[in-house]
């Protein structure tokens, strides 16, 4: 090594030495810093709570108190130690404050949305106020515009017409009609019953069905299923109510269909186009007769019933009588 070399060696050493002794007189004085700022805090958060303790001693003046008791009374004092320091009771308090205004605030609010009166003791009671329309002239013709007052009259009148043509038609399905029937197998035999306007075809066949076993052997294994009901040349099915002929009146291809309680067995009389408003009797007819003899006078003229269909007597028909 040569000189130079030894030279520099030591002159590195000594920069070490010297850094080394600067770093550890800074961290002495950061040490002593540290130290005297601690103090100065425990000084100022612990002189105010010591002359509080000190000049607010527990008052045991009502004579003996229990340790509870005791307890409590320190826990009270320290609270108020505390808040004395950190400044806390008045921002408590001004919460409080502030919290209770706005649930008055509230409560005032809600009241005042109910009604215009701000008489507390009316308010609950009050009815609402309708809102008036202003800057619409009354000597012009407004009826093409919307008006939601006229569409909600307009809707109330329709329920009120609704309400009242069910009303109409219950108490028109109750009123009763007398039916003019026979049992036919050939030749007729009169029967008579009461039914309401309301009924079904087959509630009608059903009661019939009840009466003719009685007369008829060939009616007892039978149902209603296997029965017929043919009204002016016409087989009606079973889901018809007497009320639907009734008030559409509607004609047949012999008479109308609005007349059941006919006189008697009629049939076209010299001019066929001729409407004399006389109607034949209903007839009940088995199915299996009907399948067995439709190719013959009358039962080659009945057809199944089309409600859309226009029923009319013509000079035609004569030639199948």
């Amino acid at each position: 090594m040569s000189a130079a070399d030894f030279g520099r060696l030591i002159h590195i050493s000594k920069r070490r030495e010297r850094a080394k002794e600067d770093a550890e007189q800074q961290k002495k004085k950061l040490e002593e810093e540290k130290e005297r700022l601690g103090r100065e805090i425990n000084e100022k958060f612990t002189s105010n709570a010591e002359s509080e303790e000190v000049t607010k001693p527990v008052s045991t003046s009502g004579g003996l108190v229990t340790l509870g008791e005791m307890k409590e009374k320190h826990k009270a004092i320290q609270q108020a130690g505390d808040d004395v320091i950190t400044g806390k009771r008045e921002e408590r308090e001004r919460l409080e404050r502030e919290k209770k205004k706005q649930e008055e605030e509230k409560t005032v609010s809600q009241k005042r949305m109910l009604s215009f009166n701000f008489d507390e003791d009316e308010e609950e009671d009050a009815p609402p106020i309708p809102k008036k329309r202003l800057g619409m002239d009354p000597t012009v013709d407004t009826s093409f515009l919307p008006d939601k007052d006229r569409e909600s009259e307009d809707v109330k009148k329709r329920e009120e017409l609704v309400k009242e043509w069910r009303a109409l038609q219950e108490k028109e399905k109750n009123e009763f009609l007398t039916i003019s029937y026979c049992y036919w197998d050939g030749s007729a035999h009169r029967k008579e019953m009461k039914v309401k306007k309301g009924d079904t075809i087959q509630q009608f066949l059903t009661k019939g069905l009840e009466v003719l076993r009685k007369e008829f052997s060939e009616l007892k294994p039978a149902g209603v299923e296997n029965l017929m009901l043919i009204k002016e040349d016409l087989i009606i099915p079973h889901f018809y109510t007497f009320l639907d002929f009734t008030a559409t009146r509607m004609r047949g291809k012999t008479g109308p269909m609005w007349v059941w309680d006919a006189a008697g067995e009629i049939r076209v009389r010299q001019d066929a186009a001729l409407d004399i408003g006389e109607a034949h009797p209903a007839k009940v007819v088995l199915r299996s007769w009907y399948e067995k003899n439709k190719h013959i006078y009358p039962a080659s003229r009945w057809e199944a019933f089309q409600p859309k269909k226009e029923y009319r007597r013509v000079i035609d028909d004569l030639s199948t009588l």
